[in-house]
């Protein structure tokens, strides 16, 4: 039996970690201290493509990418810029924010409404 459930969990994320909308992301976008992470999975971005500039991180691996001692780690991740995570609609990247805040990474932020929100705003989507 669970005591917590995934959307008790998410919401617990939110309370924790910054959320910015998908139009403060994109005007960050492209800024020299700024990083946008996409942290959704492969299949996804195979499907719809990432916003251009992202750097991809699937959420099951993000942890040990983020870690300066893993073996595969990225170095995007430990550059000490702001770190601007999204997924498909913004429970996975409040999960994500959570855990590298966790690890000792700031700034880091996600994005209300994800992927779907980004390309709304105008983000301009390349393939994966």
């Amino acid at each position: 039996m669970t005591t917590k459930s995934a959307k008790d969990l998410v919401a617990q994320a939110n309370r924790e970690v910054t959320t910015v909308s998908a139009e403060e992301a994109l005007a960050r976008l492209g800024q020299p201290d700024t990083v946008l992470v996409d942290v959704r999975e492969s299949e996804e971005l195979a499907k719809t493509g990432k916003i251009a500039g992202a750097v991809h991180v699937p959420r099951g691996v993000l942890e040990f990418q983020a870690d300066p001692a893993s073996p595969t780690h990225k170095a995007e991740l430990g550059s000490g810029r702001r770190l601007v995570l999204y997924c498909a609609s913004g429970n996975r990247s409040a999960l994500a924010a959570k855990a590298l805040q966790e690890m000792g990474l700031v700034p880091v932020v996600h994005v209300a409404g994800g992927f779907a929100a980004l390309e709304k705003a105008g983000g301009v989507v390349e393939p994966a």
